[in-house]
């Protein structure tokens, strides 16, 4: 695949094109850009495959560069690499496949430049951009700091929100990840997707399988996606649950 870097800073530009260099399969393709002039007009003479974005730059910064592109039929793919994390839910909405924190570590760059395929960038664009159109609704994707940076999990993969003192944990079909969101906020901007079944949990409507009573008296859910495990539902919300289950 053909790497295109853009970043005003030199250095940055070097250490990527040194880090792309060495995986196998990838091409950094030259020149590289330094402003979001230069990389709109290299994008469409060079045609890259994918586009490592800087945000922060003179002129055109990398969010306005990565909305340009989500006008066109075939965009390349857009990772952004920068040194600011707050950007993370402007870059999904403008069809980012990744969001990279410098110090970029090449684990972290072989993981986003795989999910650069062509087939999943256009699904993603297609996804993203009435979103983009309208300004307005409700997320359709998670971001949570991670390890990796910034992950955007998609929606209609989250199983779980369970808040646990100041955080809340989300099991989507991935794993887990910690958000720094309150579950009423939550609940609020997600209440038509997602019911509550404890003062601390919120499940995926679509994702219930059954009720069930244990001989102790207490009331398990069971979900889709968690292999067999249950999640145990409060007498305060039972019968909500039981009535919402009656309209799916």
């Amino acid at each position: 695949m053909n790497v295109l870097i853009v970043d005003d800073e030199p250095l940055a530009r070097e250490r990527l094109s040194r880090m792309v260099g060495d995986l196998e399969g990838y091409t950094v393709m030259e020149p590289s850009a330094s402003n979001g002039e230069e990389a709109l007009s290299l994008i469409e003479s060079l045609k890259p495959d994918v586009v490592l974005l800087d945000i922060r730059m003179p002129g055109l910064d990398g969010l306005q560069v990565a909305a340009r592109l989500c006008e066109r039929d075939t965009p390349p793919a857009v990772v952004f690499c920068t040194a600011h994390d707050e950007f993370a839910l402007d870059a999904f909405q403008v069809s980012a496949v990744g969001y990279l924190v410098k110090p970029v570590r090449s684990e972290h760059l072989l993981e986003a430049l795989q999910k650069a395929e062509r087939p999943n960038r256009v699904q993603l664009a297609a996804l993203t951009r009435p979103a983009a159109e309208t300004g307005s609704g409700p997320r359709t994707h998670i971001s949570a700091r991670t390890r990796k940076g910034i992950e955007l999990i998609p929606l209609d993969q989250v199983i779980y929100f369970i808040a646990d003192h100041k955080y809340v944990t989300l099991r989507h079909e991935g794993g887990e990840v910690l958000l720094d969101e309150p579950l009423k906020a939550l609940e609020d901007e997600f209440g038509d997707r997602f019911v509550r079944i404890h003062r601390n949990a919120l499940v995926a409507r679509e994702r219930i399988e059954r009720l069930q009573r244990t001989p102790l008296g207490h009331f398990q859910l069971f979900l889709k996606g968690l292999n067999g495990d249950a999640l145990i539902v409060s007498r305060r919300h039972v019968a909500g649950v039981r009535k919402m289950m009656q309209q799916l």
